[in-house]
């Protein structure tokens, strides 16, 4: 089952976020051999997606970095959103490691 993370993105603002990721048992989830991304939509059924970059920092200690440049936190409007971090291995097994809502605050200065 996928952790749930609140993510919380200020508008106009670079964003970064490191989120370590658990196997069941407690230990960190190995994810050498995989790649992830991340999308955030309006709601699940949204047509229209933003992507975040998302990079395995330290894929065997299951660390994964989530950002955005300023530029494109700027094109978010103000509100909540949906996301989940998806990792693919090279065989094609999909899993979805992380989800979660995300709040964009408006930003006055852009």
């Amino acid at each position: 089952m996928a952790g749930y993370v609140p993510l919380e993105v200020e508008q106009f603002s670079t964003f970064t976020r490191v989120i370590t990721v658990k196997a069941a048992n407690g230990s960190f989830q190995n994810l050498q051999g995989f790649y992830a991304n991340t999308i955030i939509r309006k709601s699940y059924y949204s047509e229209h997606s933003n992507t975040i970059t998302t990079v395995l920092s330290d894929a065997s200690n299951g660390e994964i970095t989530l950002s955005m440049t300023a530029a494109n936190t700027g094109l978010l409007t103000p509100g909540r959103y949906v996301y989940d971090v998806v990792s693919t291995s090279n065989t094609g097994i999909r899993q979805r490691l992380i989800q979660g809502i995300v709040v964009v605050n408006p930003g006055a200065t852009h």
